[in-house]
């Protein structure tokens, strides 16, 4: 029987501080905060939400999940235009027809016009926003190397910062789009092709691309390696189209519009997010709202029946909810028990949903287990997001987290920590359940990557032992002296 999933309903007795204005997605993050390095809150009165503040009686209004432009508009708050869409009003599949069309420069034209990169370049002008990249359009050559890259989408060692640089900084779209196609699922689940690239925009425009770690191209290589893993004999002979879908947007959606602090930060700051959601998974509840809320305003799914909308995104929720790290032992132990007892029955959607959960969770913590270089280059760069919340806890005067003080710590015993109580246990099960060359690789990459670590911090040890040697062995003049 298919568990049908409902979304919480919010309160409305909640009060919002008047800095938390109206953001598109789900409960806004407060992203207006400067805080977290954000605009200033006055230049932000007109970001859409799904909180809107009614300054009339200063009550916040809560609009779930964004759909109810009526009611926005009783409060005063009219849809925002996204800006400049040149393919919005062009049906994709007419440059798959096999009818008679126009010539060849004719349909250069077309793709020309229907650039991601012209998009986004036309979109920031409009917006008053200055141009990230002065040649929007992306080289030929730059293009072909990407395609290429994409016919190894299956590998482990696929560069996911390699594959950014060459889509311009547009890996989550260019590779998600290219998976969903690959399966089918657009046909399959008859997916207007424009909402389907309109919504993985925006999944992209919420990732925060100042985090050093939590950013749309972790999202990507997320997803890359859900793929990877959906691709496993096990699941592969077992999924159904839905699992494959649903699979995919959790990994696209599952950090989405993280603010690159953690919950227990949000909790000791009383964010309003930690009260809406009573301190559990607040996070995971967030990327999961704001996932539903552009799904929503994209109208992804709005052909579908509203029991079937409502089914995908509460199962939608649940893969994401799955990555909260606090819960890791829960979903550990059960994914051991069930491996112990031998009962998985991959004919069972409950258990199917449940491996899915797994292999989002090995997806997340992959980095680990990825060949040396591209391990280290994530280490560093979710160590940097570490530090950066201690310095934000020193300077508002908070006892500062655990791993998050620089001087205390360093990527080194950061990483190793991290392999051996975390990772380690969770990819000893998967192969436990897999048993292919894919999971026996990542535990070989994970013990090479652990020793280079510990390798690394053996030299800092020296290094600070011959500082101190140094330091204690004084000059016979300045003994004298």
């Amino acid at each position: 029987m298919e568990v049908c999933y409902q979304l919480p309903v919010l309160p409305l007795d909640r009060q919002i501080p008047k800095h938390v204005l109206s953001r598109r997605g789900a409960i806004s993050f407060s992203s207006s905060s400067s805080l977290f390095g954000g605009p200033d809150p006055r230049k932000l009165s007109q970001r859409r939400g799904a909180i809107s503040y009614d300054s009339s009686d200063q009550t916040a209004l809560y609009i779930r999940m964004l759909g109810d432009v009526r009611v926005r508009r009783q409060v005063g708050f009219e849809p925002e235009r996204r800006g400049s869409h040149p393919y919005l009003n062009v049906d994709f599949r007419i440059l798959h027809s096999q009818a008679d069309g126009p010539g060849p420069a004719s349909s250069r034209n077309i793709r020309r016009l229907l650039s991601f990169q012209r998009y986004q370049h036309s979109s920031r002008l409009c917006r008053g926003l200055p141009d990230l990249n002065p040649l929007p359009i992306l080289d030929r050559d730059y293009t072909g190397q990407a395609k290429c890259m994409l016919e190894k989408v299956g590998g482990w060692k696929f560069d996911i910062f390699l594959f950014d640089r060459l889509t311009n900084g547009n890996s989550l779209v260019s590779l998600t789009f290219h998976l969903i196609n690959q399966y089918g699922l657009i046909q399959l689940f008859q997916l207007d092709m424009v909402k389907l690239r309109r919504f993985l925009v925006m999944v992209q425009e919420d990732y925060r691309s100042q985090n050093p770690y939590h950013n749309a191209v972790h999202a990507a290589d997320v997803t890359q390696a859900m793929y990877c893993y959906l691709q496993e004999p096990k699941l592969a002979q077992s999924l159904t189209s839905c699992d494959i879908l649903l699979g995919l947007l959790a990994a696209v959606t599952h950090d989405l519009d993280h603010p690159g602090v953690n919950q227990p930060f949000l909790i000791k700051t009383n964010h309003h997010l930690a009260a809406l959601y009573r301190n559990t998974s607040v996070l995971e509840n967030h990327h999961w709202r704001s996932a539903v809320g552009l799904l929503r305003e994209s109208g992804l799914f709005s052909h579908l029946p509203s029991e079937d909308r409502l089914n995908m995104e509460g199962q939608l929720g649940s893969l994401i909810l799955a990555t909260d790290i606090s819960r890791q032992n829960d979903y550990l132990c059960r994914f051991r028990s069930h491996l112990d007892r031998e009962d998985l029955c991959m004919g069972n959607a409950s258990h199917r949903h449940f491996l899915l959960q797994m292999a989002l969770k090995c997806a997340d913590i992959c980095n680990p287990c990825r060949p040396w270089e591209l391990s280290k280059k994530w280490s560093e760069k979710v160590t940097a997001e570490f530090f950066r919340q201690g310095d934000i806890e020193k300077k508002l005067k908070l006892e500062v987290s655990p791993l998050c003080d620089s001087r205390l710590n360093s990527v080194a015993n950061i990483q190793i920590g991290f392999m051996t109580f975390v990772v380690e246990p969770l990819f000893t099960e998967w192969n436990r359940f897999s048993d292919t060359r894919l999971s026996q690789s990542m535990l070989g990459h994970l013990a090479q990557n652990k020793a280079c670590w510990k390798g690394v911090l053996q030299e800092q040890a020296q290094g600070t032992e011959e500082q101190d040697t140094d330091s204690k062995t004084l000059p016979q003049g300045s003994r004298e002296s």
